[in-house]
């Protein structure tokens, strides 16, 4: 799929390249138009030759993959993948109401019923994305977008864990994330269960709406880690009793005793006003752009 540039514009497909709107350590986010609809999307570019130079074809093959067969009102949309000589381009549904880490910024903490609404719909986005075998790995309020009705959507689930993911025993082995937001048995690096390290950092996203402030913070990263590891979680006084109850169980240091999503279904404090997801499942997505994408990179160097 070949660029081109129509006067300013940048144009991949039937879609024409605006401004950036984020960076990774390897890819940029930019704003498009697609030019028959009018419809404005997310497109994340990839650098070809980084893929390509750090090995992670099949990875991000198959993250792609997964990224397309998920179809759920609070994850962010990935809706088809092109390429070019040295590009990989990723569209994906635009979120126009900004981070939810935003509303945190110019709010100072969100009241008990709101918070509880978003962590609600969080809950809902991680455990379908779990029954998918898909995990985050970098919960955090940057990667919660809200769009203009207030739905809050996950954005980067399953395209953050870009490295080698489970070993022989079945574990996690890359510690990546943002340190705050980091389970303690990510941090051991001794093989973790994805889905109880993306519990963990739920549970510190709840923590930071309803305070304002995060549960474990040192400008010093080893001190930060033990703290972390310590996981001695000492909620404000405006948090009702079951709020702190729950924290507690989801910041629980040994993987094996936390809390599962499932549990927390049950729990009284969060059950309050729970709506469970309504949503068609996608019926007959191709794969076929994803493995076009690719097909004349493989065996390249």
């Amino acid at each position: 799929m070949a660029e081109a540039a129509a006067g300013r514009k940048t144009r991949v497909g039937p879609y024409e390249l605006g401004k950036t709107i984020g960076e990774g350590s390897f890819a940029k986010v930019k704003l498009a138009r697609h030019s028959r609809t009018g419809d404005v999307y997310a497109i994340k570019v990839l650098d070809r030759n980084h893929v390509l130079r750090h090995k992670m074809i099949e990875q991000i093959k198959r993250e792609i993959s997964t990224m397309k067969l998920i179809k759920h009102p609070n994850v962010v949309q990935l809706h088809e993948v092109m390429a070019s000589k040295s590009k990989i381009y990723m569209v994906l549904e635009f979120v126009d109401g900004g981070e939810l880490f935003d509303k945190i910024v110019n709010s100072g903490r969100l009241g008990e019923d709101e918070a509880r609404r978003y962590f609600h719909q969080l809950i809902n986005a991680v455990d379908y994305c779990h029954s998918r075998g898909v995990y985050h790995r970098d919960l955090k309020p940057e990667n919660l977008l809200l769009d203009l009705n207030g739905s809050l959507k996950v954005s980067d689930f399953g395209l953050s864990a870009f490295s080698p993911q489970t070993k022989e025993d079945g574990l996690l082995h890359t510690a990546c994330g943002t340190p705050n937001y980091v389970a303690p048995e990510v941090l051991a690096d001794k093989g973790y269960d994805g889905m109880a390290a993306d519990v963990w950092s739920c549970g510190i996203i709840l923590f930071v709406l309803m305070a304002g402030y995060l549960p474990f913070d040192d400008a010093n990263l080893m001190k930060l880690y033990t703290l972390i590891c310590k996981a001695n979680v000492s909620c404000p006084p405006w948090f009702s009793s079951g709020a702190k109850k729950l924290i507690k169980r989801i910041l629980d240091p040994n993987p094996h005793t936390r809390i599962t999503i499932a549990e927390m279904l049950e729990d009284e404090w969060f059950k309050k006003d729970y709506k469970p997801p309504h949503f068609e499942q996608g019926e007959g997505v191709s794969l076929d752009d994803v493995d076009a994408a690719f097909n004349d990179s493989e065996g390249t160097s």
